[in-house]
C-alpha cells in the first residue's frame, strides 16, 4: 500500500483531511487545490524538490485527494503520498516553462472533467508558489468558476501539532542544539565564514542517531559586526573578527520538521550597551515564555518581551516570533500567527512557535531565540536546551 512510504500513519491524514474539508465547508469552497509544497506535504506526504515547477494537490469535499504535477515527478509522487495510483494525475513536459502553453490549462482540463468548470475553487492567492501567470491561465480555463482566495486555509488547521509531529520537532530541536554547540565550540576569530558555515553543515545533516538531519527551509544566517544590524544577511568568505558578534540564526529539520535556535558570540570584551542588551533580551525571553500559557494571547508574549527591553531603552518595531513547524524554502514560518503587540491569537496546547526578538540596531545586532511548545498547563516549553545568553571567547 502506498502508505509505508510517508512519515505518518493513515490515521494522522485521516484528521487533517477531515479539518481541512471542515474549513473548506465554512468557506463554501467546492474544490480547494493547494499549491504550497508545506501543505502538500501535510494533507498527502508529498515530498521532493520540484517546487520551482507547477504541481499542487487537489482536494474535493469527498474522496481522496489528487496529486498533480509534472510528469517525471509522477515517480516522485508515488514513492511519498499516501494515495492509489489513480489519484496521481500528471501534465506531459510540453507544458514545464514553455512561453506558448502552461501547466494550468492542463490543470483547467482536469478540474473540467471532475465536474468543477462552474464551482466554488479555492486557490492559494498569497504563496511563493502559485504565480500571477497561473491564475491567469486558469481562470481563462475555467471562466464560470467562482475563485475563493485559501491562501493560509491549510495553514491554519496545521496550527495545533499532534504528538507525532511534536516528535519530529523535538528531534529537529536536538539537531538545532548541536549546530550551535557546534559553533561555540570551533568559532574563533580568523575562522572563515564559509569553513564555518560548511561545519554547521555537515553538523546539521549528520544529525543523531537516527534523526537524521534534513535540508532546511532557510539557509544559515551569519552576519558579523555592522552587517549583524541587517537581519536576512547569509555568509561570506571573510574572517571572523575580534571585538566583534556575529549571530547564527539557523534550524535543525527532520521530515521537514523545524525547531529554530539563534545565538550571538563575540570574540573579545563586548561593549556595556551590548552586555546590557543582550541581558534585558534574556529576561525579555524568559518573561514571554512564562506568559505563553494556553488562554492567554500571543500578544501577551509581545508585550512581555517589551517590557523588559525598555528597561534599557530599546523598542522593537517588529513581530517577535511566528508559527513554525512544517515547512520548505524559502521560510520555515507557517504564515499563519505573528507574536506582536496586536495579535490576540488565544493560545492552545500543541501550538508551536520560533520567538524570535532579534537586536537589529544601527550599527550591531544580537540575536537570542527558542523554539517553543504551548501546553496544557503551565508556561511553554523551550523546544532545545541551549544557555540562553550572549556567548564570549576571547
Amino acid at each position: 500500500m502506498p502508505i509505508k512510504n510517508t512519515a505518518f500513519p493513515q490515521s494522522e491524514y485521516d484528521r487533517r483531511l477531515a479539518l481541512t474539508r471542515e474549513s473548506m465547508a465554512a468557506a463554501e469552497i467546492d474544490v480547494l487545490f493547494v499549491t504550497n509544497p508545506s501543505n502538500q506535504n501535510w494533507l498527502t506526504g508529498y515530498d521532493g524538490w520540484s517546487f520551482y515547477v507547477h504541481q499542487g494537490v487537489i482536494v474535493p469535499l469527498e474522496g481522496d485527494p489528487i496529486w498533480w504535477g509534472r510528469t517525471m515527478d509522477a515517480n516522485g509522487a508515488r514513492r511519498t503520498v499516501w494515495m492509489e495510483e489513480e489519484n496521481i494525475i500528471f501534465y506531459a513536459d510540453r507544458y514545464t516553462q514553455a512561453a506558448d502553453i502552461h501547466p494550468m490549462e492542463d490543470l483547467a482540463s482536469h478540474l473540467r472533467i471532475m465536474g468543477f468548470s462552474d464551482k466554488r475553487i479555492g486557490v492559494e492567492m498569497e504563496t511563493y508558489y502559485f504565480t500571477a501567470r497561473a491564475f491567469s491561465v486558469l481562470a481563462h480555463g475555467l471562466p464560470e468558476a467562482n475563485f475563493i482566495d485559501a491562501s493560509t486555509l491549510v495553514n491554519w488547521n496545521r496550527l495545533i501539532k499532534s504528538d507525532l509531529e511534536l516528535n519530529f520537532m523535538r528531534r529537529a530541536a536536538r539537531i538545532s542544539e548541536l549546530v550551535i554547540e557546534r559553533a561555540m565550540e570551533i568559532a574563533e576569530p580568523g575562522m572563515r565564514k564559509h569553513d564555518l558555515v560548511g561545519e554547521l553543515f555537515k553538523t546539521s545533516v549528520q544529525g543523531e542517531d537516527d534523526s537524521w538531519g534534513d535540508y532546511p527551509a532557510i539557509v544559515p544566517l551569519l552576519p558579523s559586526g555592522k552587517d549583524a544590524s541587517a537581519p536576512h544577511l547569509t555568509w561570506n568568505g571573510d574572517a571572523l573578527q575580534k571585538n566583534e558578534a556575529t549571530f547564527i540564526e539557523q534550524s535543525g529539520c527532520y521530515r521537514r520538521y523545524h525547531a529554530p535556535l539563534c545565538r550571538t558570540i563575540f570574540f573579545g570584551k563586548p561593549p556595556k550597551y551590548m552586555s546590557d542588551a543582550a541581558k534585558a533580551l534574556t529576561e525579555g525571553l524568559n518573561a514571554g515564555i512564562e506568559v505563553a500559557r494556553a488562554g492567554n494571547r500571543a500578544c501577551d508574549i509581545a508585550r512581555a518581551l517589551d517590557t523588559e527591553l525598555l528597561k534599557v531603552g530599546i523598542e522593537r518595531p517588529n513581530r517577535c516570533g511566528y508559527a513554525v513547524g512544517l515547512s520548505y524554502p524559502p521560510d520555515w514560518g507557517e504564515h499563519t500567527v505573528s507574536l506582536r503587540a496586536f495579535d490576540e491569537t488565544v493560545l492552545e496546547a500543541g501550538m508551536t512557535f520560533h520567538f524570535m526578538p532579534g537586536l537589529w540596531m544601527d550599527d550591531w545586532g544580537i540575536e537570542t531565540t527558542e523554539t517553543i511548545l504551548i501546553k496544557e498547563d503551565g508556561a511553554a516549553e523551550p523546544l532545545c536546551n541551549v544557555p540562553r545568553k550572549l556567548f564570549v571567547k576571547d
